[in-house]
């Protein structure tokens, strides 16, 4: 797979590990770490061989959030506007958008909007000594990278709110017992566990995972008359599937499904 220069990516059988890759800088992003991270993004979603995606920092922290010292250098006509929706959003988006499951490996800090690119991902498995933290406040700013927009989903108004406007540093467990996060594994394991992980997932059909995704983006949005519609149009789908051929044929003959995604 593609070296980048901020952005490490490996691909190990049919999961592909994407790795952010400022250490000096806690992963924080700058304009290089935006620009590696939308093609490396790009890659994996194109690439037919892989089937799972994990997405990590490389050293301390998965990603401190903005770069201030790039922000501190902006020129006279910077909007973080154009920014935010220019050259962050696409890259979020096409991540939830995936037809394949990414996983977010979270060690040490997930920090401002690197917070937004854990909680964005479908999974997320996090370090015992990992923590989601809202920092906007302290500073005088508001989350963004669609923060508030998982925050209210996941744990209610009143609480994302409490959790924004405190900038209290949410720990590995109360993450886990608060729902924005699926499982807490020993610091040293982090890797071992979301890879082992992403391989038990890749070794899935295809096809289920997709529109699994897909029905769940869908009926955040919907309501339960419009879901069970929209659900049933999905079932269609795989009903007719060579997938779903091919796991009936599989369960009858004992043996693993040759999973093609189609």
């Amino acid at each position: 797979m593609s070296n980048y220069d901020t952005v490490q990516v490996q691909r190990q059988g049919s999961v592909a590990i994407v790795s952010l890759n400022r250490p000096d800088s806690l992963n924080a992003f700058d304009a290089g770490l935006r620009g590696d991270l939308r093609r490396a993004v790009r890659e994996v979603n194109d690439d037919p061989l892989v089937r799972a995606v994990v997405l990590t920092g490389a050293g301390r922290a998965f990603c401190a959030g903005a770069d201030l010292a790039e922000t501190a250098e902006k020129p006279e006509d910077f909007r973080v506007e154009d920014q935010l929706n220019g050259e962050y959003k696409p890259i979020l988006l096409e991540m939830n958008r995936a037809e394949k499951p990414w996983i977010a490996a979270v060690n040490g800090a997930a920090a401002g909007i690197g917070s937004a690119f854990a909680m964005n991902c479908d999974l997320v498995v996090m370090a015992e000594n990992a923590y989601i933290y809202q920092a906007f406040a302290a500073i005088g700013l508001v989350p963004d990278g669609g923060a508030t927009w998982h925050l209210v989903r996941t744990l209610g108004r009143h609480r994302a709110y409490e959790v924004i406007v405190s900038g209290e540093k949410l720990r590995a467990q109360k993450c886990l017992d608060w729902g924005l996060c699926n499982r807490v594994v020993p610091e040293g394991e982090l890797m071992a566990q979301a890879l082992a992980w992403a391989e038990e997932l890749a070794a899935k059909s295809p096809l289920a995972l997709r529109y699994a995704k897909q029905a769940l983006n869908a009926a955040m949005e919907m309501s339960v008359g419009e879901t069970i519609s929209y659900e049933a149009g999905l079932q269609h789908l795989c009903i007719n599937s060579d997938d779903a051929k091919e796991g009936v044929a599989a369960f009858i003959e004992k043996r693993a499904p040759r999973w093609q995604g189609r």
